[in-house]
């Protein structure tokens, strides 16, 4: 962990901030001086955490309890979001994974996938844009998935999501390119989280070598955001892989609207 610091640099709001990847950003937040506010949906998990986290860092922790499955709870983010001057940065990392046939997937959670992945998301990032946009600064950093690139046969469901998540945060930074608002989309692999469970693949099923700690990939997200990257993909080794791969994206950009179908087409 890096080196507490008692310098102010604003407060970061976490959603799905009580473990896994949400827990590690607000540590590794607070230990680079912000003041953290923590939301989850269940609250007495979220006094544990604000009160073990506040006695590490020093840091003020406060908490909101918010289930992002209803609008109830969206809209209590959205309302934070909106009324708090000091939240320069959000971490919208609340998420769930489904990974299974999509033939065989129960619809309501399906639904609720896409709730939480896709609405609940889209919502929380509109309002961080809407207030950062107000007050001239600020910075999104949105949690996609490996699986939004690396899309599998049981995947079909949650990799759309994911995929999302990557295709908005591109077109946000586009709309904040001219701005003091910084956007950022993270894509962790496999992490030691449990996020597994229930997903229809267990943690202990895949390969050591392909699982991530989320304290690794909190530090790599983090790390990639000082260094101005728009897409940080922590496990790549050549993020020139990366660049490549939009570069081949952009490029075919001229040819995807013409008013006539390609020759291929044509009989």
């Amino acid at each position: 962990m890096s080196t507490t610091t008692t310098t102010t640099t604003g407060t970061a709001l976490i959603t799905g901030a009580t473990a896994g990847l949400g827990a590690a950003y607000a540590e590794e937040l607070a230990a680079r001086g912000h003041d953290i506010i923590l939301v989850a949906r269940d609250e007495a998990r979220l006094e544990k955490a604000a009160a073990g986290l506040a006695e590490r860092s020093g840091r003020k922790v406060s908490t909101l309890s918010a289930d992002l499955t209803t609008a109830e709870g969206i809209g209590s983010v959205e309302d934070r979001l909106a009324g708090d001057a000091s939240i320069g940065t959000l971490v919208n990392n609340a998420g769930m994974a489904l990974l299974g046939p999509l033939s065989k997937a129960d619809p309501d959670r399906l639904e609720g996938l896409i709730t939480l992945n896709l609405t609940s998301f889209t919502r929380i990032a509109a309002a961080a844009a809407k207030a950062f946009a107000g007050r001239g600064a600020g910075t999104i950093v949105n949690i996609s998935s490996a699986l939004a690139l690396n899309i599998l046969p049981v995947s079909a469901a949650y990799s759309g999501t994911k995929a999302y998540v990557l295709a908005f945060t591109q077109g946000l930074a586009q709309e904040f390119a001219d701005s003091a608002v910084r956007v950022q989309v993270v894509l962790p692999g496999a992490l030691e989280t449990a996020l597994w469970n229930g997903s229809g693949i267990e943690l202990d099923q895949l390969p050591k070598e392909m699982v991530m700690s989320p304290q690794d990939a909190a530090r790599a997200g983090l790390a990639g955001l000082e260094a101005g990257e728009l897409v940080t993909i922590p496990s790549l080794p050549e993020y020139g892989q990366w660049e490549s791969y939009d570069q081949a994206r952009q490029a075919m950009g001229p040819n995807l609207s013409l008013s006539r179908p390609a020759a291929r087409y044509s009989r």
